[in-house]
């Protein structure tokens, strides 16, 4: 049963996310163009298939601009693909059993390739939503080039868009990851000596491996720019680690919390220069460190085959999205509601890493669609004034969304939702009543449906993934102390290094695994003790060979 402090945690409201601002801005100047334009054009009716392809600008913000545009351009690409396979669909049938069918079937394929690509926020939903919508429009087949190609058009202006930045900062991602390290160091040298911080240590490790890896998906040209800076501030970020970790930190002196409270200072110095683009500082490092530095190359990424692999504990997961995601549009229908689409989105939206994280999900789904209806009501007077007006507010909408997404998903659907409701007015005035009376059954019977898929469907992976990645944590842990014994002097550093790097990359994978399979429902009972202990033991090693690496002769 859901207790007091389990609604708190669903409903908390976090710290803004550092570039909320970046998709929100996008977007909004993405979609602003397009539907400006088809308003000059007097047929904001076409705002749907625009606004399909539109909606990628809110992706791949986090990574090097190299690599966004590749990303861009495979996330443009399903983005055409699921929408032509739903305005087929559409063309070919009338059905809306069939149509309930298709959306859901694509559902579940968006939620497996976003998760086993790793494609970040905002995932598989922005997808499903356009391709869901466009699935219940009527089509005729000669409409269907024409429409696609709008969808094609706001595509390639996301994606425009997206890389736009690039004439700016070229190199603004990169400092951004590296600058997220350093503010990671900065926190964990301001933990209080003693106490437990091994959430800290993960969370450096975890923003030192992302900055490395956003480094290595940077442009060659790069090095030209800032050299290898970024890096050398890394292995600065990553000597946080050596310090002691739990019961060892409570024999820490006065003098040392002093000169941890002032590296914590130098850190934030530090990533604040980066994030206002300053130049960047040379520092010395000890004859390891450079030996590392020169060798060091970040651990390769799954492949998608290999994330969907059989055994795998994301097709559990893609299998409740298809069930889910159909129950709730055939019992949307059952109830006579015209928008069943509107079901199969907030079931996908339920389901996430596991059960616990998909009942939170519910949670602020509903209460944020029950405020956003009430903000949808009150704005509708001007929203009915006129056309611009109700492009405005779908903006002003999108923008709120993206401003409070990273705080709380609850939050941004107050923005979602009457941003929704909007854009199904776009082509026509529709009544209120029955509106806000569509939105708010399905909303109900689609979170409702999704957390019922998630008991029926159990994905007990969760547990194995976990068995798999304390073996792999407890195999580097004993590599590492193999290497913390045999390597003594610089000239093995960068073997040390490797080892070092096999270890944070298998304690990560360790601790993902553990939450996914704690908040799962009915698994096996799990390894708690020894998972505690494995990531205890690689943390002392990780400091113990960082301390090694930073001493000097």
């Amino acid at each position: 049963m859901a207790t007091t402090l389990q609604f708190r945690q669903a409903l908390r409201v976090g710290p803004p996310g550092d570039i909320w601002h970046k998709p929100a801005l996008s977007a909004v100047a993405t979609l602003g163009v397009l539907n400006l334009t088809l308003l000059a054009l007097g047929r904001l009716d076409l705002a749907l298939y625009t606004s399909a392809g539109g909606l990628s600008a809110l992706y791949g913000h986090g990574l090097p601009y190299r690599a966004r545009a590749r990303t861009l351009a495979g996330v443009l690409l399903g983005t055409v693909l699921s929408t032509a396979a739903a305005l087929t669909a559409a063309a070919l049938t009338r059905d809306a059993v069939v149509l309930v069918a298709v959306a859901a079937g694509l559902a579940a394929l968006h939620k497996l390739g976003c998760d086993a690509a790793r494609i970040g926020p905002p995932g598989s939903l922005i997808i499903t939503f356009t391709s869901a919508s466009c699935a219940f429009v009527p089509q005729r087949p000669a409409d269907l080039p024409p429409h696609l190609a709008l969808t094609a058009l706001g595509a390639a202006l996301a994606w425009l868009v997206g890389m736009a930045p690039a004439l700016l900062r070229p190199y603004g991602p990169e400092r951004i990851a590296t600058a997220r390290a350093l503010e990671a160091a900065a926190r964990l040298a301001r933990s209080a000596p003693g106490t437990p911080d091994a959430a800290a240590r993960t969370a450096l490790v975890g923003a030192v491996d992302a900055a490395r890896q956003s480094l290595a998906l940077s442009s060659p040209a790069r090095w030209r720019a800032l050299g290898d800076a970024p890096e050398r501030l890394l292995v600065h970020a990553e000597s946080a680690l050596a310090a002691p970790a739990g019961p060892a930190a409570e024999s820490t002196t006065e003098s040392a919390a002093e000169s941890a409270a002032a590296a914590a200072e130098r850190y934030t110095a530090w990533a604040r220069d980066l994030r206002r683009g300053r130049p960047l500082p040379l520092f010395d490092l000890t004859e390891a460190e450079a030996a590392e530095l020169r060798a060091h190359r970040p651990g390769p990424r799954p492949s998608l085959r290999q994330a969907l692999r059989p055994g795998s504990a994301l097709l559990p997961i893609g299998l409740r999205v298809a069930v889910g995601c159909a129950a709730a549009g055939w019992l949307s229908l059952a109830f006579g509601v015209g928008r069943p689409y509107w079901a199969v989105v907030t079931a996908a939206s339920v389901f996430q890493a596991n059960s616990t994280l998909s009942w939170h999900r519910a949670l602020q789904r509903v209460l944020g669609n029950l405020i956003g209806l009430a903000v949808f009501t009150a704005v509708l007077p001007l929203a009915h004034s006129g056309q611009p007006a109700m492009i405005g507010l779908g903006l002003l909408c999108q923008f709120g969304a993206e401003a409070t997404i990273a705080r709380s998903y609850w939050l941004a659907t107050v923005f979602v939702t009457p941003m929704a409701l909007l854009m199904t007015e776009f082509a026509g005035l529709q009544p209120a009543r029955t509106l806000v009376a569509d939105r708010w059954l399905d909303t109900c019977v689609g979170a409702l449906t999704g957390l019922a898929a998630c008991l029926l469907v159990t994905n007990r992976r969760t547990a194995t993934r976990l068995s798999r990645a304390l073996a792999g944590a407890e195999t580097a842990t004993r590599e590492a102390r193999a290497a913390a014994a045999a390597a003594a002097d610089a000239a093995v550093g960068s073997e040390t290094a490797a080892v070092r790097s096999g270890l944070a990359t298998a304690l990560l994978e360790l601790r993902e695994a553990a939450d996914a399979a704690t908040g799962e429902w009915r698994r096996p009972a799990l390894p708690h003790q020894r998972t505690a202990d494995a990531e205890q033991h690689a943390h002392h090693l990780l400091a113990a060979l960082l301390e090694r690496r930073g001493a000097r002769p």
